[in-house]
This record gives structure tokens, sequence and C-alpha cells, in this order.
């Protein structure tokens, strides 16, 4: 079902899989806590189970519950976001095994104002790439209702940029992976 923005934010979100633009490209989600709607995105993108997923926050608060170091970081986080920039923390206990694995998680907070005003209202969400593994990702709203009868929301959106966010690993000061954002 496609909706517009003020449609879907009366929804009563639980497991539901849905695409919402970001401000880079398309990105296929659920609420955080979804352990079915987490199995689905893999189903949908037909990827291993073995990749991890990054969060989407619309605040210092939700970084805050979902990390154990985001008070180190503040001077490059306030630089950077909102924005293209993906940042790897230390993950804290409430970071299911759904979302990583590993003992880091990453986190973005997209500079949309549409994508903020979803995530404020549900909560941080499981956020991936909207495309099958390994494809390049869509930034294309007319490619986007392809996925209509897959996925239970779709949020009307815009063509975006498709330059995808840089990864940053906080403790090893690290780029992992180049985006249109350089961090110094």
């Amino acid at each position: 079902m496609i909706l517009d923005i003020d449609e879907f934010l009366k929804l009563n979100l639980k497991d539901e899989v849905f695409i919402i633009e970001t401000d880079t490209v398309y990105g296929i989600g659920c609420l955080y806590n979804s352990i079915k709607g987490a199995k689905r995105i893999l189903e949908i993108k037909n990827r291993p189970e073995s990749k991890y997923f990054s969060l989407l926050v619309s605040n210092m608060n939700q970084v805050s519950m979902l990390t154990k170091d985001s008070d180190k970081y503040l001077d490059l986080t306030n630089k950077y976001w909102p924005g293209a920039v993906t940042f790897i923390y230390s993950k804290s206990d409430k970071v299911g095994s759904h979302i990583t694995s590993n003992e880091t998680v990453g986190i973005r907070m997209p500079d949309s104002k549409k994508t903020l005003k979803i995530i404020e209202h549900f909560g941080p969400i499981i956020m991936t790439s909207l495309n099958k593994s390994g494809e390049p990702a869509i930034t294309k709203f007319s490619d986007v209702i392809k996925y209509e009868r897959i996925v239970d929301y779709i949020v009307k959106g815009d063509d975006l940029s498709g330059i995808p966010s840089t990864v940053y690993d906080l403790k090893n000061n690290k780029t992992l992976r180049v985006g249109s954002i350089i961090i110094k």
C-alpha cells in the first residue's frame, strides 16, 4: 500500500516491513525491535543472515539508548549529523542479535525531514538499502513502486541522489566506506 507520510504516521506498526526515502537512497526497514520484520527484509533482499543491519535514529537520546559510548563521540556526531554518515559504535544490550551479532552497531541520523519525522514518531528503525543483495540501490520513486506487493507499506517520496553514506568506525578512527562525506 502506497501512503503519504501523514497516513503512514497514523499506523500502529509492529512487524510490518516498509519502504521510505532517506537522504541518499530508498531504504527497506522495520521497527528496530521486530525480529519478524528483520527476517522478512533478509528474504526480500536475498541477503545472508550474517550481514548486519544499521539503525536509523532521529535524536541523540536514541543513540544513547542503543550504544555504550555515544558521549565519547559527540564532537563528530554533532559535526556530521544529520547527514550521510553511518557511525559504528559499541552496541548496548538494547540492540538484538537480529540487528547484528557483532559487538558493534551502525547508526545513522539521515538529513531528511520526512524520514526524521517517521523515526521520531515510531522510534529507531532497522534500515538497509532497497535492492537485491549485490545490486545498485534504488533512487527513483518510480522503481520503488515495483515492491508494492512485496512490502506492507511504501511512503511516497522523491527521486534521490544515490550516493551512499560514509561508514566510519568511531573506536578505530577509520573510514570503512567512502560516501558523499569525507571524515577528517
